[in-house]
């Protein structure tokens, strides 16, 4: 008998949290759904005894995954989660500030990979990536306006800006794998994670405009 109520709402954004990230850990999970610890075991345990979801722990890899059961149940539920058409219009606005948003920001993290004459870069000018550093803080100043309606229209996607500024604040600090490393909870690896859940939530497919 799981400990928590299959219909409890919670269910939901422990499942889309899944979707979003693939293999989460509790603390991406206690991020997405705001959470406290307790109340984060309780459900995720609730709904790995469902089905749902299953647990990896191994030295390799720790967290927990969607299973195909878990993919139905939320493709099921997202119909009875659709936002109200004010929320969702202003989701989509939020979309739509984002995309030439996410344009430029590509072109930042080419510019933190490569220099301008097409060299790698390696990170031994500090000047060089103090200017790209300063590029990306313009960056988050814009992505952070445009996800501000959300923390009342909805309060997950807003999260995302806390997050954001949490990588970059590690990047000034001098750790420069927060820009851009996989699997690092990197400002990379975030917005990445923005991106998929706004094109969960708005119901939109990837297009060539997320591509550019």
């Amino acid at each position: 008998m799981s400990a928590i109520n299959a219909t409890d709402p919670v269910v939901f954004e422990i499942l889309h949290a899944l979707k979003v990230k693939g293999l989460a850990s509790d603390t991406f999970l206690g991020d997405m759904t705001g959470l406290d610890d307790a109340s984060l075991a309780t459900a995720v345990a609730g709904v790995v005894e469902n089905g749902w979801a299953i647990r990896r722990d191994t030295p390799r890899m720790s967290g927990t995954m969607i299973t195909p059961a878990g993919r139905a149940e939320y493709d099921r539920r997202s119909a009875e989660a659709a936002l109200d058409d004010a929320v969702l219009a202003q989701v989509l606005d939020i979309y739509e500030k984002f995309l030439p948003i996410n344009s430029d920001f590509k072109k930042v993290c080419a510019a933190w990979q490569m220099t301008a004459d097409g060299t790698p870069n390696d990170h031994s000018d500090a000047t060089y990536d103090a200017g790209v550093i300063g590029d990306l803080g313009g960056i988050h100043e814009r992505v952070a306006v445009a996800l501000a309606p959300a923390d009342t229209a909805l309060p997950r996607l807003y999260r995302y800006a806390g997050r954001l500024e949490a990588a970059l604040e590690k990047v000034r600090g001098g750790d420069s794998a927060a820009f851009a490393r996989p699997m690092y909870d990197s400002y990379h690896d975030i917005w990445m994670e923005l991106h998929q859940d706004l094109l969960l939530t708005t119901g939109r497919e990837r297009e060539a405009a997320d591509e550019e």
